[in-house]
């Protein structure tokens, strides 16, 4: 019976000292984070989105690792933007479990876009999974994979 509670002993320390407990407002604060990303893509305006996403963030985009935030929203994101006339999601529900100093987060949407040449519509139902990173008290995308397909 002592051996029994040493170890119940010793696994609730190790519980304490490996494991932070989130804050209640830590799921609020890390769905915001999403929908901030969200609003700039529907404003089509990625003006201070590098600060939603730590340094060396990861994208993956249906299936091609497209590096950097900084990266995929010079080479793709960015000009993909300038084609858009609009870009609008719906539908969106984002399930969240955070793990300090992590929370991942399933991301499901549809979205509409209108382009700007000819007004032709693309609709897409698409699924996001995204692990942030809480960084000086900030939730902060570390890692991003996307994918969709039409409806």
């Amino acid at each position: 019976m002592k051996t029994l509670s040493i170890i119940i002993f010793l696994a609730t320390i190790t519980f304490s000292v490996q494991g932070q407990k989130p804050n209640a407002d830590d799921v609020t604060t890390v769905i915001t984070t999403l929908e901030a990303y969200k609003k700039a893509i529907e404003k089509l305006d990625t003006i201070g989105t590098g600060k939603l996403f730590v340094s060396n963030s990861i994208v993956i985009e249906s299936g091609k690792v497209e590096g950097r935030y900084q990266d995929y929203l010079a080479h793709h994101l960015g000009p993909e933007l300038g084609d858009f006339k609009s870009f609008a999601f719906s539908d969106y529900k984002a399930d969240v479990t955070v793990d300090l100093p992590y929370a991942f987060a399933m991301e499901t949407y549809k979205y509409t876009i209108v382009l700007k040449k000819d007004n032709s519509v693309i609709e897409r139902k698409g699924v996001a999974t995204t692990i942030l990173k809480k960084e000086n008290g900030t939730w902060k995308i570390w890692q991003t994979h996307t994918s969709a397909r039409r409806p």
